[in-house]
């Protein structure tokens, strides 16, 4: 029978594949295992300890911490219980998390460390409906999470059928987690995600990604958000893939080293950055070895060709293949571990150049689409169908068709519930059943989704000329010197943009060049380097039509970032803050 909740798919996963390392993490300096058994029995605990302190099934709870293994434990023993897991973002400020909490009505608040737990303290007497804090730290603050961790285990000992009693009261169309979307304009709104929402994403996303128990998994992307959690949370356990929880991104790469995974989800800008350091190592080697290599990446770029395609390589070209594997990507291989077999891409476009690279290397990554409020799962490429450039096919069970004005719009067992307590928004975005996704795309000739836009973001120049600004800047931002840029030119007679640099790459040039690099404010300002970023950009922008490419740029000193505002959780550019901000340099653009 096909599971209905988490909860059941949680705990079948257990039973068929009893692993001793089915997760994985660093305590003092060590990598230690939590087996399948115990990952279960901790979720028990969890729900019952929760239980017998009054919260019932219904009642949101709020997860504010980094990733760590009690996510795992916790998030199972929640929807066990059938409470509503609301999950905030560790990088939130007190005043963000205070919004959340409080609109979510919680009643209960699992806080990380004592810097989490601060920011609860320091906004307490915004949240009426809370009760109660537990921190896992020892010592952070608030209650002790070990302590509520006993009481559940004594709990379920006086009670051995007390959890199956909790399980049996939840059911599919149930709540499961209410997830904030990341605002990159006015409040956040609460995604009502349910349990078959996750469950039937899971089951049709594990049809598409062939997993096995086999396979070890390096997981580092915030669980905060549902790309990550689905993977993580429901996906992994339910194929038996053992679970790695990186120590942070900084680690990441020492930690796969350590570990030697076979699988990867991951942000695009973590890739793009993997590719400028292995293009950065040769530009800094010998001619004879720069020559070798790149005749490696052509020769990897043809074998890539084939199997997007399906078709059947020449011989010549697999022994030069062979070679070419030999002589340099195997020893990129060994950088990851070794064992490294296969990437997902999620949360933002991948620069289809970037995608190539990885293929010729020997890595496919595996680009998919979809929302917070699709569960997240709507199409996806597969390792035997592929197409980069495009962000695959629809999944099992989910529909998609293009509105007259080329929005992409969607509905099956994926589409949320609707937003928290705000039935208008519901209804803008669920029309007839179908989600509005807001995002601009199209189908190709062999039913591949291409997304070109976000609808709101589309630039319509003073000449009437629409643009769409998202494929443009992932295409730019492969230059190793541009991290982030915003491009500017809605009512404006041409396109500009406020471009903030890769100042580490920057500062290499910058010394070759003999131009001042004591501090970032100095590069950004010097001209020489505003004509080197000016170049970047018109040799990538050279088949783009004219009114496409960019005339003008400022280049700003401030790196993006979630804690300075202009980046969301999930890494998007928040536009209109970057606009109010840079609102005059913005204009010296225009002057």
């Amino acid at each position: 029978m096909e599971p209905q909740t988490l909860h059941q798919l949680f705990a079948a996963a257990c039973s068929r594949h009893d692993r001793e390392d089915a997760l994985l993490y660093k305590e003092g300096g060590e990598w230690k295992k939590l087996s399948s058994a115990g990952w279960l029995a901790a979720a028990q605990e969890t729900a019952m300890g929760l239980a017998a302190r009054g919260v019932e099934k219904g009642d949101r709870v709020v997860l504010l911490s980094e990733n760590r293994v009690e996510w795992f434990t916790v998030e199972a023993g929640l929807q066990l219980l059938g409470a509503v897991t609301v999950p905030i973002y560790p990088t939130l400020t007190a005043a963000q998390t205070a919004y959340i909490v409080r609109d979510s009505g919680a009643r209960v608040v699992l806080a990380s460390t004592a810097d989490q737990y601060a920011k609860i303290r320091a906004v307490r007497d915004q949240l009426p409906a809370l009760e109660t804090v537990f921190t896992f730290d020892e010592g952070a603050g608030g209650e002790s999470w070990e302590t509520l961790m006993s009481a559940g285990k004594a709990a379920g000992e006086a009670d051995p059928g007390g959890t199956d009693l909790l399980a049996a009261a939840v059911s599919g169309g149930d709540l499961a987690t209410i997830i904030y979307t990341s605002g990159t304009t006015g409040n956040p709104k609460g995604v009502m995600l349910t349990q078959q929402n996750l469950v039937q994403n899971a089951l049709a996303g594990t049809e598409a990604i062939i997993l096995s128990p086999e396979d070890v998994a390096m997981s580092v992307l915030p669980y905060s958000h549902v790309f990550a959690r689905m993977v993580a949370h429901y996906l992994y356990p339910h194929c038996g893939v053992s679970i790695a929880i990186a120590e942070s991104m900084d680690k990441l790469v020492e930690n796969i080293g350590e570990i030697r995974p076979t699988v990867m989800a991951c942000v695009p800008r973590f890739y793009e950055k993997m590719r400028d350091r292995v293009l950065e190592g040769v530009a800094a080697g010998s001619p004879l070895k720069q020559k070798i290599f790149h005749w490696a990446l052509r020769t990897g770029r043809a074998m890539g060709r084939h199997r997007q395609q399906g078709t059947e390589p020449p011989v010549g070209l697999k022994f030069r293949y062979r070679l070419a594997t030999r002589l340099v990507f195997d020893k990129l291989h060994k950088r990851l571990g070794g064992r490294m077999r296969l990437f997902v891409s999620g949360g933002a476009a991948l620069p289809q150049e970037v995608a190539e690279f990885f293929l010729a290397a020997g890595w496919l990554i595996i680009e998919g689409y979809g929302l917070t409020e699709t569960s997240p799962v709507i199409t996806v490429n597969r390792p035997d169908r592929f197409r980069f450039g495009t962000v695959g096919v629809p999944v099992r069970g989910v529909e998609v068709r293009i509105a007259d004005d080329g929005e992409i719009a969607c509905r099956g067992h994926n589409v949320m519930k609707g937003y928290f307590g705000n039935a208008a928004a519901t209804e803008e975005a669920i029309v007839g059943g179908w989600f509005h996704t807001g995002d601009v795309g199209e189908f190709d000739e062999d039913g591949f989704l291409r997304i070109t836009d976000r609808k709101k973001d589309l630039l319509v120049t003073a000449g009437g000329k629409n643009v769409a600004p998202q494929p443009i800047e992932a295409m730019l931002k492969t230059s190793p010197y541009i991290a982030e840029m915003v491009m500017i030119g809605d009512a404006r007679p041409y396109l500009a943009a406020l471009v903030a640099p890769d100042f580490d790459q920057l500062r290499r040039f910058c010394e070759a060049e003999g131009i001042p690099a004591d501090t970032d404010e100095v590069m950004a300002a010097d001209e020489r380097v505003r004509a080197h970023l000016e170049a970047e950009i018109a040799r990538r922008s050279e088949n783009l039509a004219p009114y496409e490419q960019i005339k003008k740029i400022a280049v700003i000193a401030d790196t993006f970032s979630v804690e300075s505002g202009e980046l969301t959780p999930t890494l998007k550019v928040k536009r209109r803050v970057v606009s109010e901000r840079y609102a005059d340099r913005i204009d010296s653009l225009y002057g």
